[in-house]
């Protein structure tokens, strides 16, 4: 397939967020009165949404876990935002996704305050034709309302000519329920086994990958 419109998740497929997004829920956890010794237990963070992941992983009810989303946002806005390494090769990626005339957005579980920060933080914004996430009230946090919010933002009529590109089970669950076609990279934080069962498409095993379904 060609693909016209790409759809980017961020943690885990353009940058490696671990550091960050682990300090940040080990912040909050603290807060409660949980210290955390292994932060790569937190690693389960990365991806869904935030107030959902409190509620499953710790038994939090949903006004405890809305709580931790304030204390993880304390820390994370002055410095887990920064405590993050953009993966090697996606910038030449997008760079040559533009310079074949594809149209690029940004679909992310992250608050688009936050997500458009980090895109300028590591110079890429000028690679996005729009950038979509997670609203800050949690009224839009779920991965197929972001990627819904994004197809009309651009206002993608034909779902056929979009892809979206993620590394969790929940970028490729949200595509399908949005007649998108998926591709699982294999370089962040879910494996073979998770894209897989979720149904995606094609697996990406590198950055160099996608360019071969697109």
């Amino acid at each position: 397939m060609s693909y016209d419109y790409l759809l980017f998740d961020l943690d885990g497929t353009l940058t490696d967020p671990g550091e960050g997004i682990t300090n940040s829920v080990a912040y909050a956890l603290r807060k409660q009165g949980i210290e955390v010794t292994d932060k790569k237990e937190l690693y389960c963070f990365i991806g869904p949404p935030l107030s959902e992941s409190f509620s499953r992983f710790y038994g939090f009810s949903m006004e405890e876990s809305l709580k931790c989303v304030e204390y993880y946002r304390e820390y994370y806005r002055d410095k887990g935002i920064f405590e993050n390494l953009l993966y090697e090769g996606i910038p030449e990626l997008l760079a040559d996704l533009k310079t074949e005339g594809k149209k690029i957005l940004l679909a992310t579980s992250k608050p688009e305050l936050f997500a458009k920060q980090i895109l300028e933080y590591f110079d890429l914004t000028k690679y996005f034709d729009h950038i979509c996430g997670a609203s800050m009230d949690e009224s839009r946090n779920k991965k197929a309302a972001v990627i819904e919010y994004a197809l009309e933002t651009a206002k993608i009529e034909d779902r056929t000519c979009a892809v979206m590109i993620g590394d969790r089970e929940q970028d490729i669950n949200g595509a399908r329920l949005n007649g998108l076609d998926s591709i699982g990279v294999l370089f962040g934080y879910g494996d073979r086994p998770e894209l897989e069962a979720a149904g995606a498409t094609y697996i990406a095993e590198s950055v160099e990958d996608i360019l071969k379904f697109v």
